[in-house]
């Protein structure tokens, strides 16, 4: 079972608020090496329809969104949705940005028809539940599509990721001990597929269904 820092939405948004501004530069190097082709992957499976982003952040996904579906992407930290908003100004993509909380979503029974994140889910303080309200507003077997770090199942490496979780929180915001696929099933969203990105399998494409 996860034992992440338990701590509240809005810590994780001010967190996430502080760190707007730096947050692509921070990532740069590891976002051109892989994040870049795994996040085409991600979205290389999405069909045409209403879909819904959860945790766009500064708008790295925007560029890839595609053309044929109509897209709601929303984030909880403000400033990071303001970067977002100046990413989709610059590409001209139309897409709806919302300020929302993952754990608590303003949104209608099976009002999408599918739903994407990318490496979200490592900072809802509440996993389980902010995939069982994906699981509540995408159509009955509607793909939800992940693209996620996790913990790493050998044993001393993931009880040193357990140990640095703590600091790591504090600083970015994001638990690097999660277990997304077991957090997924417990949610009772139905996996279809995990794909390891990495050779020890700490980066993880799932593909779950409503």
């Amino acid at each position: 079972m996860d034992r992440p820092l338990k701590e509240s939405s809005g810590a994780t948004a001010t967190r996430y608020n502080r760190i707007a501004g730096i947050y692509d530069l921070s990532e740069y190097l590891v976002e051109r090496l892989l994040y870049r082709r795994w996040r085409r992957r991600l979205w290389s499976l999405v069909t045409p329809g209403r879909g819904l982003e959860v945790g766009v952040g500064t708008g790295k996904n925007i560029p890839d969104h595609p053309s044929d579906s109509r897209i709601t992407s929303i984030d909880m930290s403000p400033k990071m949705l303001k970067q977002a908003r100046r990413q989709a100004d610059r590409l001209g993509t139309p897409v709806e940005l919302v300020e929302m909380d993952a754990e608590h979503l303003d949104f209608q029974d099976d009002t999408f028809d599918w739903a994407v994140a990318s490496f979200v889910f490592c900072s809802v303080p509440n996993a389980v539940e902010g995939l069982r309200e994906l699981d509540r507003v995408v159509k009955p077997g509607g793909p939800i599509l992940l693209l996620e770090h996790v913990r790493i199942d050998r044993p001393l490496i993931g009880r040193l990721m357990d140990i640095c979780n703590p600091p790591a929180v504090r600083v970015t915001g994001a638990n690097i001990n999660r277990r997304t696929v077991e957090n997924a099933a417990r949610s009772g969203l139905k996996i279809e597929a995990v794909e390891d990105l990495t050779p020890l399998g700490a980066f993880k494409l799932i593909t779950a269904r409503s």
